[in-house]
């Protein structure tokens, strides 16, 4: 017991969680789930798939959810580095339309859990980054859902990401700070934005 700490964000539903990382000369061990835990800090979700992708840089997959069968996301990357995105999507939350995130590097080995009811994405900031994914329901084809990642009325700060919002979440001329062109999937480009887009009840 005991080998995580957890600290809430201003968000509820939101957590980063961070394991105990015991390390020596030869490198180091780290438990990067436990359900007691998890319990003890009061998080009682349970999980039924694990996913894993790997993306190159300028990457940015998202922001997503699923409507009728909504996960939680426990989500860590293992190589590489990240900035993580949750947008509160609850109809009925005070925080409706807010957004936190969080850097995910292979190094600092946080972990970000993400309740159902949010839309998710991650835009990569290395030049590799595998990511990797526990899930509280599984994946229902034709039910993902999602929303611009580059919404103006929620207002996300892409670290080291540079251009001008053009009225849709097209690449246009997005791009890193050193000149990497933004990359999205073709789905990713069409998402509407929050007035136009789904709300959990």
């Amino acid at each position: 017991m005991g080998q995580i700490t957890v600290t809430k964000t201003p968000i509820e539903g939101l957590y980063v969680i961070e394991p105990a990382v015991h390390g020596d000369s030869r490198g180091y061990f780290m438990e990067t789930y436990n359900q007691n835990d998890m319990h003890e800090a009061g998080l009682d979700m349970v999980f039924v798939q694990d996913n894993q992708s790997c993306s190159s840089k300028g990457v940015l997959r998202g922001l997503h959810f699923q409507k009728q069968y909504p996960q939680g996301k426990l989500v860590r990357v293992i190589r590489g580095r990240v900035f993580d995105v949750a947008v509160d999507l609850r109809s009925g939350s005070s925080t409706f339309g807010k957004w936190y995130g969080v850097e995910l590097t292979e190094e600092n080995h946080k972990q970000f859990y993400i309740s159902e009811g949010f839309a998710h994405g991650f835009l990569v900031l290395s030049d590799v980054a595998e990511f990797c994914y526990k899930c509280t329901d599984f994946y229902h084809p034709g039910d993902e859902g999602g929303l611009a990642w580059n919404d103006p009325s929620i207002g996300i700060q892409w670290p080291e990401l540079e251009g001008t919002y053009q009225g849709s979440a097209a690449v246009g001329d997005y791009h890193l700070s050193d000149g990497t062109p933004l990359n999205l999937s073709e789905k990713d480009t069409r998402w509407e934005v929050l007035s136009k887009s789904y709300h959990f009840e």
